[in-house]
């Protein structure tokens, strides 16, 4: 900036000098004759004026580059010596950050060197409390085997054995607990697919052959028969192997079982303590004993009454009660009684017709299901059962033979077998006699049954609701708590294995301890 303002106050000066010179000459020309020496002196006073004013104008510039120079440098140097300041300011809080660090990372190896020589002490001492340990624990298991007079191994097979117990037990309840879980999750789901089941399929004869009603004078009499805690309902369910359903329904109450008898037995005894008005679990133990031996005595009737209308005399007084337990049994919906009635009529008719002993051919074709009356405890199919039986009572070889050949499982020796397979089949197909489900049904919950009673510490087993629950009594005495939820899952995976069933089987294990004494 200021070499550039000196070289123009060089050129403004020579400028000017080159100015001035032709003027000084062409007036020293012009006037050269007329005043030379005026004309002179003017020309030099003009020059020195415009030199003069030239060189103050060069000066005047000359100074205003210097002051820009000097402001500038002035202004540069104030930035520089800001900004030096700024960058000894951050290095300062650098520096003052390094040594603060320097001192935390002093302190925490200090920290670490100390830390690591108190673990290298407490280790030195572990060893040595580990190695008393195991001087103490050789000497204190001398001791023991010594005291208890058993070896390690076999104290180790008692505590094994031991464990075993305690594992078995935290199982059950972890089994329990995760079940409970599943059920929880699964049941929304489960309830609305088995009412949309319902509504697509409603079949009522299974149900109908399965509950019986009994009617209450009121619905205050729901609330004695459950009694205290259910203690009542509980007793009646368990004496009688019957479900009890109490809900909406006014003034009624659902009993339910798979078997006639026991159903009969139920109604009969809940019919009494109605009428009794004392609901107990001792008055219904009593009233349960009286009703089956009222629905004994009715089966006996029942039986003789039929032998009676059939004309068929002289049969043993055991086959007459058994005839009077079909009273209580369906096949395919088809009452057992009076189907053998009709096809004990049926074969008399025939027979007249053919020219057969009548009587022998109503009492082979009353006798011929006999073996259903207790199917249901006796291993076998019902002809099989009905052959023994018949053997058992000295009944003659032609009717022991028309029982065995009445399904054709055996051929018929006499003209009575092949006139009571005609009966039983005349019986059994004509319109609205049977329905073909119910025998199947039936069957399955005597297989129900009878697999849930082969289990170990099994009292009874009762399968109610249907075939949709079976409820299973244990030994108290075999079978403990944590027992009863292992035993209630092999009972489920049993039958999942060997019955065919549509939807689920609940299998309702049940433990019960009684004490009794007596005041003298």
């Amino acid at each position: 900036m200021t070499s550039t303002t000196i070289i123009v106050a060089i050129v403004a000066v020579a400028a000017a000098l080159l100015l001035a010179y032709p003027v000084i000459s062409r007036i020293a020309v012009d006037k050269k004759n007329r005043q030379d020496s005026e004309t002179i002196g003017t020309a030099e006073d003009k020059a020195r004026k415009i030199i003069d004013e030239a060189l103050k104008a060069a000066e005047a510039k000359k100074r205003e580059a210097l002051l820009e120079v000097k402001e500038e440098s002035l202004r540069t140097k104030n930035e520089l010596e800001k900004e030096t300041k700024e960058r000894r300011n951050e290095l300062q809080k650098y520096e003052k950050r390094v040594l603060s660090k320097e001192e935390t990372v002093d302190k925490k190896a200090e920290a670490v060197e100390k830390r690591e020589a108190d673990c290298t002490a407490k280790m030195a001492e572990l060893q040595n409390k580990e190695k008393e340990l195991g001087e103490l624990e050789q000497k204190a298991l001398q001791e023991l085997e010594r005291v208890s007079g058993l070896t390690s191994e076999q104290a180790k097979q008692e505590l094994l054995q031991t464990v075993e117990a305690d594992i078995r037990v935290d199982m059950a309840r972890m089994y329990k607990e995760l079940e409970t879980q599943a059920k929880e999750e699964a049941d929304k789901k489960a309830k609305e697919y088995v009412v949309n089941a319902i509504q697509k399929c409603a079949v009522d004869h299974v149900s109908e052959t399965t509950i019986s009603v009994v009617q209450l004078p009121s619905d205050e009499m729901k609330g004695r028969i459950i009694g205290r805690e259910g203690r009542n309902i509980r007793t009646l369910e368990t004496m009688t192997g019957v479900d009890l359903i109490i809900d909406d329904t006014p003034e009624a109450v659902v009993l339910s079982a798979f078997d006639p008898v026991r159903r009969e037995v139920a109604r009969v005894a809940l019919e009494k303590l109605i009428v009794d008005g004392r609901i107990h679990p001792a008055r219904i133990e009593e009233m349960v004993e009286k009703a089956q031996k009222e629905v004994e005595a009715n089966i006996r009737e029942e039986g003789e009454t039929a032998a009676m209308d059939c004309g068929v005399h002289g049969i043993h007084p055991e086959l007459i009660k058994l005839l009077g337990r079909m009273k209580f049994r369906t096949s395919y919906g088809q009452n057992a009684l009076k189907h053998s009635i009709e096809v004990a009529q049926l074969s008399g008719l025939i027979a007249s017709e053919v020219g057969v002993d009548v009587r022998l051919a109503k009492r082979a074709g009353l006798l011929h299901d006999i073996g259903k009356s207790i199917d249901h405890e006796v291993e076998g199919s019902h002809i099989q059962i009905g052959v023994d039986l018949c053997k058992k009572y000295k009944e003659s070889p032609i009717v022991i033979n028309a029982v065995a050949a009445h399904h054709g499982d055996v051929e018929p020796e006499s003209l009575v077998a092949c006139i009571v397979q005609a009966a039983d089949a005349i019986s059994a197909a004509r319109p609205g006699a049977r329905r073909e489900t119910l025998e199947a049904y039936t069957k399955r919950l005597k297989q129900l049954e009878e697999i849930t009673n082969d289990f170990k510490g099994v009292d009874k087993a009762f399968a109610i609701q249907a075939g949709r629950e079976v409820r299973v009594m244990v030994l108290p005495e075999h079978v403990s708590d944590a027992d009863m939820v292992l035993l209630a899952r092999d009972i489920a995976k049993r039958i999942e294995e060997e019955l065919d069933y549509p939807g689920q089987i609940k299998v309702n294990v049940i433990r019960e301890s009684r004490v009794t004494d007596y005041a003298k």
